[in-house]
């Protein structure tokens, strides 16, 4: 049996094994190992998978990933999400859609603090939807505009899924938090705008609500949310100036936060702990599907599938546009059954070489190009993570409801998507600010 038909069963398999509800991780692990066994030898295989295995739990730059995880745990467990949410509701929920408006607001600043779509979705959840039922908002506009502000986590530094790509790709996890900014700004005012226009057609949706003043704007920043605001600042400022490593950035975050929770009493030890434990277990998880994923691209390495893609790819009679189409198409496709998160680590030996190498595409443009996809899966049928988190805050809206109200939000996405490819400089200008 050829090499190339060893890595097509080996890519099948995979997939079977999703079907059968076996983790991310392990299916990567296995195919990858039985794969490599074939290929080369067993004892090879065993080598392989546990030398990955261990330099993966062992590598320090690694660790930037608990250290971003668990400051994202102490915003949560401190309080912090709320305050964010009254502060931007005291901003601008005074407009038609203001309470949506401002969790969009929201969601951007505690995706900048935790870096995960699904904390961002589960906080925001929890505090903005019973302020939004209680103001007679439309529950299939308000439930899915907090699963599509999740989004925002997964682009605005410090992106969990930013940090992995760049660890795998071997390209600057600091250009990369760059490279997002200004996409998930532009992605959080296309979400605004969605909000309003729909607003303004039917204000029974979402009713404005009454305007704050200064002062009450400047209170709201009180109780810890402006100094947490500040060590945010200064951990991704100090990555952007050369400052800080990323780890170091990560450890200068969570200390930060944790400093400033403690200080205002604000993080009992019951929470301490628990930020603890779910950094722990979230850090692992990704540390596992990341070890997972290497040894299933050894696995593809040896197969030689993606040289044969990317020589295929290459003798395409397409521009080199039409073959990246091709390609978002696919992981669109792929998004809505795959978490983004696994998506990335399984599919970059394949494509990556296709997109740099062979296409001569940016490698950090594409970064913030695949993040963006995937992330349309995560609020999309039947895979729509966010979505069904919102569910489980909410469990007596109907899970068709939230889906339908997901439409706009989907839209803003796909125009925030081919801006980016239109114009590539929107994410690369600020990496090459950087270089200079």
């Amino acid at each position: 049996m050829s090499e190339f038909a060893v890595g097509v069963i080996g890519i099948i398999s995979f997939f079977t094994l999703l079907a059968l509800r076996m983790p991310i991780a392990f299916a990567m692990a296995l195919v990858g190992f039985a794969g490599f066994s074939y290929l080369v030898s067993p004892p090879a295989a065993f080598s392989m998978l546990a030398q990955e295995i261990y330099s993966t739990f062992a590598s320090p730059s690694l660790s930037v990933i608990a250290m971003f995880v668990w400051m994202g745990f102490l915003a949560f467990y401190s309080g912090i999400g709320t305050k964010l949410y009254v502060f931007a509701y005291k901003l601008i929920g005074h407009y038609p859609g203001g309470l949506a408006i401002a969790t969009q607001v929201a969601c951007g600043i505690f995706g900048a603090i935790c870096g995960s779509n699904t904390a961002t979705a589960a906080t925001m959840g929890a505090i903005a939807l019973p302020e939004m039922r209680k103001y007679k908002y439309d529950t299939s506009l308000a439930t899915a505009g907090i699963a599509a502000g999740g989004v925002l986590g997964v682009l605005i530094p410090p992106s969990v899924i930013l940090i992995v790509y760049g660890m795998s790709t071997e390209q600057s996890v600091g250009e990369l938090f760059m490279a997002g900014i200004i996409p998930a700004i532009i992605l959080m005012f296309f979400y605004m705008a969605a909000i309003y226009i729909l607003a303004s057609r039917n204000p029974e949706i979402a009713p404005a609500g009454p305007k704050a003043g200064w002062e009450e704007r400047f209170t709201a920043l009180r109780g810890g949310l402006g100094e947490v605001l500040i060590v945010f600042s200064v951990s991704i400022g100090g990555l952007f100036a050369g400052w800080f490593t990323p780890t170091e950035a990560g450890a200068v975050g969570a200390g930060g936060v944790l400093t400033v929770a403690l200080l205002g009493r604000r993080l009992s030890w019951e929470n301490f702990k628990s930020s603890l434990l779910d950094a722990t277990r979230t850090s692992a998880m990704i540390m596992l599907m990341v070890a997972g994923a290497i040894v299933f691209g050894r696995f593809m390495a040896v197969s030689r599938l993606p040289f044969e893609f990317a020589n295929w790819a290459g003798s395409l009679p397409l521009p080199p546009f039409a073959v990246m189409a091709i390609i978002l198409f696919i992981y669109l496709i792929l998004g809505c059954f795959i978490d983004a998160l696994a998506l990335i680590l399984l599919t970059i030996p394949i494509f990556y070489p296709i997109v740099v190498t062979t296409l001569g595409y940016d490698p950090i443009w594409f970064g913030v190009i695949i993040v963006m996809v995937v992330a349309m899966g995560v609020i999309t049928p039947p895979v729509g993570m966010n979505v069904y988190i919102i569910k489980g805050v909410a469990p007596d809206i109907p899970l068709e409801k939230i889906f339908k109200g997901i439409w706009p939000f989907l839209i803003a996405l796909a125009l925030c998507l081919v801006l980016l490819v239109a114009f590539p400089q929107i994410a690369t200008f600020l990496p090459d600010l950087l270089s200079k």
